[in-house]
């Protein structure tokens, strides 16, 4: 069973383009058995309409503070009790001041003032307006009276412009949401644990315009970095180029290359860490010299040759330098997966390997669902297709197991 069922979850929308995301946001939290009920701000109205919000929720939508029927039972405060857990996505600059500063002229910023829940911010507004001191230092103010906050995520924004300000997608907020229910009912014998955890496609740079890469979406990575910051590891997340938001909690350290990625887990490990899983997807070749300058097309020519050479090979340098006292691989095959993954777990000295088959369409690379086999130097664990965020949870579960045996 979902950890959010029957959760009580008080969605607030703010105005701006992002409150469409909201929609799914909703889909999301009730498929996993929650119980959502929807507030409007005045602004929010221009972008989503109540009787859609009110369809997928399952519940009346509210806007106004004065409402003759709800308030004939202070029903702002009952709203304000009822909820165990408040997310305002999107939460506007306006909005931010006017919480900051304890304004309550308006039904969902009198809920916050009035509720003794916790607080989910998922911020979404120009890269200017997010950048300008008066909303960093709103932030900072509500940071510290322990609102909780996602994102925002950095991207292309409806205005044009390009920086911080997009408010963080629904599948990473639902996520955030999950590690918070996580952190009150799953066990927390991962305290006092540091798990480093690579994620993501690395890029190995042809020219300044072109590179060598992969279909890696990271996402597997990310859940296994929020399932451990569930049952209380200290998690070091160091990540390729992807565009999913880093889950709440984690220490972020973002790479291209592979050699950069192999520095960061050195840096990261400096003191060996508990667990170390590399479920990145690390491009086997480099070029051997990237060119300086954009290679431009030969006329005389159909072909041209790129000279590689190897990789560090992430995994194997650190278990021979012994960094982390548990080592998880990945083996992302096409074909003969059980039989290269077992070659794998013992050529690179790992203690567990995770093997899956990126052929298949259903679980492969930028998918939302997974299929694995776990193997030991003892043994085969084969869980069920499941959610990549179900399945991080079992994995977690697993290595904690082999640790502790």
């Amino acid at each position: 069973m979902s950890n959010l069922a029957q959760k009580r979850i008080l969605l607030g929308i703010t105005g701006g383009i992002a409150a469409y995301k909201s929609i799914e946001l909703i889909r999301l939290l009730t498929k996993a058995g929650a119980d959502v009920q929807v507030v409007l701000t005045e602004g929010a109205k221009a972008f989503v309409t109540e009787m859609t919000l009110q369809a997928i929720s399952g519940h009346p939508v509210r806007s106004t503070l004065l409402d003759p029927n709800a308030e004939a039972g202070m029903g702002h405060i009952e709203l304000a009790k009822w909820a165990d857990l408040i997310v305002i996505a999107p939460a506007s600059a306006d909005f931010m001041a006017r919480y900051a500063q304890g304004m309550a002229n308006d039904l969902l910023s009198t809920l916050c003032l009035a509720t003794e829940s916790p607080v989910l911010l998922a911020p979404a507004m120009n890269q200017a307006m997010w950048r300008h001191p008066a909303t960093q230092a709103n932030t900072k103010l509500l940071t510290e009276r322990g609102v909780l906050s996602i994102g925002p995520a950095d991207g292309a924004q409806a205005c044009g412009d390009i920086g911080p300000g997009r408010m963080s997608e629904p599948s990473d907020i639902f996520n955030t949401i999950m590690t918070h229910f996580d952190k009150t009912q799953v066990k927390q014998d991962l305290v006092g644990q540091h798990w480093v955890i690579t994620a993501g496609p690395t890029m190995e740079a042809i020219d300044p315009v072109r590179f060598i890469s992969n279909h890696s979406s990271g996402k597997m990575g990310y859940a296994l970095a929020t399932a451990a910051i569930a049952r209380g590891a200290t998690v070091t997340l160091i990540s390729g180029p992807v565009q999913i938001t880093a889950p709440a909690g984690a220490k972020i350290i973002l790479v291209k290359s592979a050699d950069e990625m192999l520095a960061a887990c050195e840096q990261s490990m400096i003191t060996q860490a508990d667990v170390f899983i590399g479920a990145a997807a690390v491009a086997d070749f480099k070029m051997k010299a990237a060119c300086d300058q954009k290679m431009k097309k030969q006329s005389d020519t159909d072909e041209i040759t790129l000279t590689l050479v190897k990789n560090p090979d992430i995994i194997a340098t650190l278990a021979q330098q012994k960094r982390a006292k548990t080592l998880v691989g990945f083996a992302a095959e096409t074909q003969n997966v059980i039989e290269y993954a077992k070659s794998k777990l013992e050529r690179k000295g790992l203690d567990i390997i995770i093997a899956n088959d990126v052929s298949r369409a259903d679980i492969g690379f930028n998918q939302d669902d997974n299929q694995v086999t776990v193997i030991t130097k003892d043994k085969t664990w084969s869980p069920d297709k499941t959610t990549k965020n179900a399945l991080a949870g079992q994995l977690v579960e697993f290595i904690q197991q082999q640790t502790q045996s």
